[in-house]
């Protein structure tokens, strides 16, 4: 294709979205509202033309697609915008915060005709498509229970939960490798350990179709990086570890005592988030279905706000029942 998206943010994450666009091609623009962000951006690709004016992007005729790596908050209003406009989005995830206003662009790319994917990257990793391979192919048997892990430091706080940050990547992965969308919400509990409003340690436990569990921890306050899937057959058990260089997917015969019995899987080094950009470059040229539609989306958005209410219910009887004990003991 030629050179027709524009990344608007070039932020940490942008940035890397930003070299992959270009690598293929395919960049055009870089919008972003901090100068020194965009003076950064020249200095690596001084062809590519930057500027600060969101709506002169949006009138270009020669922009044809959208890259949204912008806070979560400003998601609905930005991708809303771009595609009343007919442009192609690509809008990291989450796609909004809020389920109504997800399915509402879900619903508004479908009317526009244009194409909306959601960077839930780990459905492009290569370890990540190796592994639903196996289990499409029966190597664990019937899926039991799926366990994310995803623990890491963060000391950029934007996103109001490290669940918001993160979960959407665990989420959308589980429903991706076993093929079962997530159906209701166990358990949701979230702890607060620097800043009182905002959690960052999140443990989720929800049912998928067929009675498959998923657990999902999510931290932002772990000093020791921790990115592993567990997924259990009844067969076999298959771990992915992301933070190793090398045979990060190995599947263990449950019927085996010794950890020494086991079979490490391999599958073609490519960067996800280059055959993430190309997926949506292909889905535009080609006119096929995102992966990670806005469909995708909304059924993950729509499972963590699930998820939320139920960690901000308990906070508020946890703290209704701390002023109960308070004042019984005065």
């Amino acid at each position: 294709m030629n050179k027709c998206v524009a990344v608007v943010g070039c932020g940490i994450w942008g940035r890397n979205i930003v070299r992959n666009f270009y690598n293929l091609k395919a960049l055009n623009c870089v919008c972003d509202l901090d100068s020194e962000n965009l003076k950064m951006i020249k200095e690596l690709y001084p062809e590519v033309n930057t500027t600060r004016d969101f709506e002169a992007v949006l009138s270009n005729p020669e922009i044809k697609a959208l890259c949204i790596v912008t806070p979560s908050h400003t998601h609905f209003n930005i991708v809303k915008k771009a595609l009343l406009k007919g442009k192609h989005v690509y809008v990291e995830k989450p796609i909004s915060t809020n389920a109504n206003e997800a399915r509402e662009l879900k619903e508004l790319a479908e009317k526009m005709n244009v194409k909306l994917l959601v960077g839930h990257l780990l459905l492009y990793h290569p370890a990540v498509n190796r592994l639903k391979m196996l289990i499409a192919q029966g190597v664990l048997g019937e899926i039991k229970y799926v366990q994310s892990d995803r623990l890491n430091i963060n000391y950029f706080k934007n996103d109001r939960s490290v669940m918001w940050d993160l979960a959407p990547h665990d989420v959308s992965m589980i429903a991706y490798v076993t093929g079962k969308a997530p159906k209701r919400v166990l358990n949701a509990v979230g702890a607060c350990c620097e800043f009182e409003n905002i959690f960052d340690i999140t443990h989720l436990t929800i049912e998928f179709e067929d009675g498959i569990i998923g657990q999902v921890s999510d931290s932002w306050i772990h000093p020791q990086k921790r990115v592993t899937l567990l997924v259990r057959g009844d067969k076999a058990t298959a771990i992915l570890d992301d933070t190793i260089q090398e045979g990060k997917l190995k599947v263990y015969d449950n019927k085996k005592n010794s950890q020494n019995d086991i079979e490490v899987f391999d599958y073609l080094e490519i960067e996800p988030l280059k055959l993430e950009c190309q997926h949506f470059l292909n889905c535009i040229e080609h006119n096929k279905t995102p992966r990670s539609d806005g469909e995708n989306g909304y059924m993950i958005v729509n499972i963590l706000e699930c998820a939320e209410n139920m960690m901000l219910g308990a906070k508020k009887e946890a703290l209704d029942k701390h002023e109960f004990k308070l004042s019984r003991s005065k």
